[in-house]
């Protein structure tokens, strides 16, 4: 079989493997679509904190089940489903306590461990979920909304709530549908406005808010909140600016959620927190729950997630997909690759 390697930083390779094989507890997996996220564009660049290389990427996929042994989930070979990619060790404090998304010694595929994008791999069968006859490319997109789900879910969004959203990539773009899906009045945020053009169009947001300055920025945002701020203000990007303007955005009482991940440091003035009384909560991955919720939200019809793709390519234009996708970020939201 082929699979795709990230050698190191602007390297990107298809190598032959030989098809691996299945242990006890697994299945074996044919990958259908893959996509590339913000943290697999990161390794790309050499600028995603937890990466080592050569490492083959990719954690977002979908795939058809080749053979799998008999199981209680009613999984069957012929089936297309997707997985949860984080491994967590089991015996730690936090997978103790049952926060398995926030294992100390957490792997996630295609960072801390090979990762999906090769034409075969093997999963453990209690983590491959049903696809419930949605389409490949719909499934190789629920792993990333899950990513933006949970976040929100940490700031028990409500429909009374008014949602600030920093950073219009995917992850930022499907944490406001997910917003939405709460009931709440949702805005996002960028310095892009061809993907702000796109958010708003395309999944029928609030508002939007161009990020083109600090000063300008504080002024739209009193002028959107009345000068209250946003009661929910979630951080998508991963940088130290756009943190501090989440915290900036939200009001007194209000929260603030970090799911965007970055190798800066933050040096800002603190007491901020402790005089709106802000709650600040930091959201890793996902869980069971946020997968199997989704797969039935999606298949209601409540989001077309697929308006989410901006371009697709074949697995051998790998090298090409994330050349593309690093020198034109600010106008693609998800790149998929098609096995």
């Amino acid at each position: 079989m082929k699979a795709i390697v990230i050698n190191e930083p602007y390297d990107v390779a298809v190598v032959e493997r030989p098809v691996p094989e299945i242990k006890p507890g697994e299945a074996l997996l044919k990958l259908l679509y893959g996509g590339i996220c913000g943290s697999d564009l990161g390794s790309y660049r050499g600028t995603f904190a937890y990466v080592s290389y050569p490492r083959t990427p990719g954690h977002e996929f979908s795939a058809e089940i080749v053979e799998i042994g008999p199981n209680d989930k009613g999984l069957k070979p012929g089936m297309v489903v997707t997985c949860n990619p984080y491994f967590n060790c089991e015996t730690c404090y936090s997978c103790q306590r049952g926060l398995v998304n926030c294992c100390t010694t957490n792997q996630t595929m295609g960072v801390q461990r090979e990762g999906a994008f090769a034409q075969y791999i093997t999963m453990p069968v209690e983590r491959i979920y049903d696809g419930k006859g949605l389409p490949a490319k719909t499934l190789a997109l629920i792993e990333p909304f899950c990513i933006s789900y949970h976040g929100v879910s940490r700031a028990h969004v409500q429909s009374h709530d008014k949602v600030l959203v920093i950073g219009a990539g995917t992850i930022g773009v499907l944490a406001a549908v997910a917003a939405k899906i709460k009931g709440a009045e949702v805005y996002i945020a960028d310095v892009a406005e061809e993907k702000l053009r796109y958010a708003m169009e395309e999944f029928h947001l609030d508002g939007t808010i161009l990020n083109d300055g600090p000063d300008s920025f504080k002024n739209k945002i009193r002028e959107v909140t009345e000068g209250n701020g946003f009661d929910v203000a979630i951080e998508a990007v991963g940088l130290p600016s756009t943190f501090q303007a989440c915290i900036d955005a939200a009001a007194f009482g209000g929260k603030v959620v970090l799911i965007g991940v970055g190798k800066q440091n933050l040096d800002f003035d603190f007491t901020v927190i402790q005089k709106k009384e802000l709650n600040i909560f930091g959201s890793r991955n996902a869980l069971k729950k946020d997968f199997e919720e989704l797969i039935d939200i999606v298949k209601s019809g409540k989001v077309n997630l697929e308006k989410i793709v901006t371009d697709t390519y074949r697995f051998e234009d790998a090298g090409r997909a994330f050349e593309e996708f690093d020198k034109h970020a600010g106008s693609k939201l998800k790149v998929l690759v098609e096995f």
